[in-house]
């Protein structure tokens, strides 16, 4: 990579900790959403996630990662943290809790860390793709990289319905 200007944000900070990444630009492409930026990647949508900012019932924040062509189960996830219920949070409180915008939302470099919590398939692969922190942009780690930047757990968090 020659120019700064095209680093994230995220990729500055993955590089400050010496983590191993693999950065993907799709911003040339029409991909909106992660199954079209996987497919538009070239990427087994299963180990692209997407990353989503919930509220708990104790106001408390939680950030889960699911791969782009499932959902969330919300109930899963409430219980995976501890709350009774759980909400996604609306898409216009994002940037001011998270400092990134919808599309562009990264579990690396928030404003302030929020629990966050994988669904557990992503432990089947040996690296995961998720946002750069800006639209167009797609980091690929391994979760043991991931490690070293934030502290998440595995568990299932998705729906059966797919």
């Amino acid at each position: 990579m020659k120019h700064n200007e095209d680093k994230t944000n995220v990729m500055r900070l993955l590089d400050q900790k010496k983590i191993k990444y693999k950065m993907h630009n799709y911003a040339d492409t029409e991909a909106i959403s992660g199954t079209e930026v996987a497919n538009a990647l070239g990427q087994n949508p299963e180990m692209v996630f997407k990353t989503l900012v919930t509220v708990g019932k104790t106001n408390n924040h939680y950030v889960f990662l699911v791969p782009v062509e499932k959902e969330l189960d919300l109930k899963k996830a409430a219980k995976c943290v501890g709350e009774k219920k759980i909400d996604m949070i609306k898409s216009k409180e994002l940037l001011g809790l998270t400092g990134y915008i919808h599309g562009g939302c990264s579990p690396i470099g928030m404003k302030k860390f929020f629990r966050t919590t994988i669904d557990e398939t992503a432990g089947n692969f040996d690296t995961i793709m998720f946002s750069g922190g800006k639209i167009g942009y797609q980091v690929e780690t391994s979760i043991e990289e991931l490690k070293k930047i934030i502290k998440f757990e595995l568990a299932d968090i998705t729906t059966d319905n797919k």
